[in-house]
């Protein structure tokens, strides 16, 4: 089984050349924009905020995969219908977690419980399904041979980007440290790489014998690992951990590496175990693999299902990496958005990079939010609330 935090899995990348660098800013001296208040709240929470797509009409269509509930949401008018229902039929879902747009108006969703991919009409009715894991077994390759397309991306032309995190094995038996960026091309069923990554340590322990075997990856807390997002152009955008740097890779191939930028580390604190392990219980993707006599069995799902671990379980490093090892956010005008590592329970900061790499700006949203999508000007973010609720908030970000 392999558990991760939040959205760790879409993280990492890696792999540089010999490459110089000029040094740009100290924190202070990053211009700072403060976005301290919402321009609008929903006023009933949800479970969980997994994904999130502005439809054309205004609405926004939520996914909510602890809730079982993907909703239209009308944010000005405070309402929400739900479509679909709960099951494994041909118009139903388990735990719904992501939402992309396609081209002509098309949805595509995530269906984590049934460990599917199903094309949404323009109208929102339900199409064809595709398996999240792809191709065939193959005894005694991690993660049985097969490809798992958990996407983190869509571009406007309806190729979808997801991340590769097995990594492989390397030749001392254990996980490689990097992994492909993959892309799928949905109407030739072809998979490229893209780019690859640097992913975060992790640990890796095996049990059984060739018919019958069991393999536990866990991530070593708050290593550093490369991030990656995606514009709508299909540019990939990486922010590259060692040194700090924001690099676009365009799908032709060509590169755009920005400055190096300096930061202060972040010392490992109590408080901030205690938040890893709390987002591994909250959000962490479950995704269970085995092979047993030959038949292969795979589930995924969106909570910590075990329960919250104990923060003495892990080894922790001494300071954070400059920033956090999830996604990084590809607005619908091409900058790109890297979270970076605050003490726990800081207000949340942003670094925003253009389409040349090089920093420009530091947005500060309050503490705990967490972006959720992006769209006619406005980020959308999570809120949590002290009964581990979220509520769906709305901040300007273009005037």
């Amino acid at each position: 089984m392999i558990s991760l935090p939040g959205r760790a899995w879409l993280a990492s990348i890696a792999g540089l050349g010999l490459l110089s660098f000029s040094v740009i800013g100290t924190d202070a001296q990053v211009p700072e924009r403060r976005l301290t208040e919402a321009d609008a709240t929903f006023p009933e929470a949800f479970a969980s905020l997994s994904g999130l797509r502005p439809l054309p009409d205004g609405r926004l269509l939520v996914a909510d995969a602890l809730g079982q509930a993907l909703t239209i949401v009308d944010l000005m008018a405070g309402t929400a219908d739900t479509i679909g229902r709960v099951g494994g039929g041909p118009n139903e879902y388990r735990q719904p977690d992501g939402v992309f747009g396609l081209p002509g108006g098309k949805t595509l969703l995530v269906d984590l419980g049934n460990g599917r991919l199903t094309v949404l009409e323009p109208d929102l009715s339900f199409g064809e399904s595709t398996p999240i894991a792809q191709g065939e077994p193959r005894p005694g390759m991690m993660g049985g041979g097969m490809v798992m397309v958990l996407p983190r991306a869509v571009d406007d032309r309806g190729r979808v980007f997801f991340q590769s995190f097995m990594g492989g094995m390397g030749p001392d038996g254990q996980p490689n440290d990097s992994g492909p960026v993959l892309r799928w091309t949905r109407e030739s069923n072809t998979i490229d790489t893209v780019g690859m990554v640097k992913l975060q340590g992790r640990q890796q322990q095996t049990s059984g014998g060739a018919n019958n075997r069991r393999a536990i990856i866990r991530p070593i807390p708050l290593t550093p690992q490369d991030a990656w997002g995606v514009g709508p152009d299909g540019r990939l955008a990486v922010a590259r951990a060692n040194p700090y740097s924001l690099e676009w890779i365009d799908p032709n191939g060509s590169r755009v590496r920005g400055d190096q930028v300096e930061f202060r580390p972040v010392p490992v604190r109590q408080a901030d175990k205690e938040e890893y392990v709390d987002a591994v219980a909250s959000g962490g993707l479950q995704i269970r693999m085995s092979v047993e006599n030959g038949v292969r069995s795979m589930g995924f799902s969106r909570g910590g299902g075990g329960g919250r671990p104990d923060t003495d379980s892990y080894e922790w490093p001494a300071t954070k990496p400059a920033f956090v090892g999830s996604s990084v956010w590809v607005t619908p005008d091409g900058d790109a958005w890297v979270q970076r590592s605050v003490p726990a329970g800081e207000p949340v900061q942003f670094d925003v990079f253009g389409g040349d790499g090089q920093l420009r700006e530091r947005i500060i949203l309050p503490a705990g939010r967490r972006i959720v999508g992006f769209g006619g000007g406005f980020v959308y973010v999570a809120a949590p609330d002290e009964f581990d609720l979220q509520w769906l908030e709305r901040y300007q970000i273009t005037t």
